[in-house]
């Protein structure tokens, strides 16, 4: 069984002022997310699914059908405010969509088969899909699943504080935590977060996902649940959001569960603000000046 590959891409691109997942970086105007897709298939991925908001359905898919047709298979899940709500009214004023972990659990009646998920807006590298096939093909159950990580200090961007889900790891590699800091940046040689209690250090070489997750498919039921409670408990908080790192927190605390970070030598690189564009195009560039990748993907 292939696994399959799941793209979040409903975000509403707040920061950056675009919709920055289906801007151009590639020499033939390849999105960032078609690189992805292109390692996926080269690992041997049988499918990709794209969670979307509805309203930019249409204009995503005629982008990308053409490309990808006859390559792999392709499905597509809304997000939407109401999933999942089970008959419950939208908390007025909230227009924030739930987060990352509700985008994944949109995707419960398309994937019946172990999975990884990634960000549309971050570059991981060829290395990463090779590591996550590899694992999802041998290793990857209802007991175990993992994370590709990436050095912490390699991730941050220069024009701006980034969220990241800072992980600890035991002797073995395997997830004791993961916490999601959603302010964090360099200054100088030390790297902060900041949040509602002030400024803490991180470790300069701590281990992060970059919401690179590989998980097996019986993840959605619990997933559910979980979901379930975070907004019986976060109802009225318009700005709670149910993030991956919540399912994976409490995979771990079942006795008999792992989360094994598996290192990855790929460089990552993603836009979070327009000012990182640039640099996103220059570092595609030098890719397919190495021979990694053709100037035009899907030729």
């Amino acid at each position: 069984m292939q696994p399959t590959l799941l793209v979040l891409a409903a975000g509403m691109a707040s920061r950056y002022g675009s919709m920055k997942q289906t801007q151009g970086f590639g020499p033939s105007g390849e999105t960032i997310m078609e690189y992805s897709i292109y390692d996926a298939i080269r690992a041997g991925f049988g499918k990709v699914v794209f969670i979307i908001r509805k309203d930019f359905a249409e204009g995503f898919k005629n982008t990308f059908e053409p490309k990808l047709k006859g390559k792999i298979k392709t499905e597509y899940v809304y997000q939407e405010m109401d999933s999942f709500l089970d008959g419950k009214p939208v908390p007025e004023g909230r227009t924030k969509p739930w987060g990352t972990g509700h985008a994944v659990l949109c995707a419960k009646d398309v994937v019946k088969e172990p999975f990884a998920v990634i960000n549309a807006d971050d570059f991981y590298g060829s290395d990463a899909f090779a590591k996550a096939a590899g694992f999802m093909n041998t290793d990857c159950n209802d007991k175990t699943y993992s994370i590709i990580g990436y050095e912490l200090a390699k991730t941050l961007s220069d024009h701006g504080t980034v969220s990241r889900g800072v992980c600890e790891v035991d002797a073995a590699n395997n997830l004791v935590s993961i916490n999601e800091r959603t302010k964090i940046y360099r200054d100088g040689d030390t790297i902060y977060y900041e949040d509602d209690n002030g400024k803490h250090i991180v470790p300069f070489h701590s281990s992060v996902s970059m919401n690179f997750w590989c998980f097996h498919q019986s993840l959605f039921p619990v997933t559910e649940k979980l979901f379930h409670e975070f907004v019986a408990a976060n109802y009225e908080n318009l700005k709670a959001e149910f993030f991956i790192p919540i399912i994976g927190d409490a995979f771990i605390k079942t006795p008999g569960n792992n989360i094994k970070v598996i290192p990855c030598s790929s460089q990552w690189f993603g836009v979070t603000y327009k000012e990182d564009a640039p640099v996103v195009k220059a570092s595609i560039d030098q890719l397919v000046a190495d021979g990694e990748y053709p100037t035009d993907l899907w030729k």
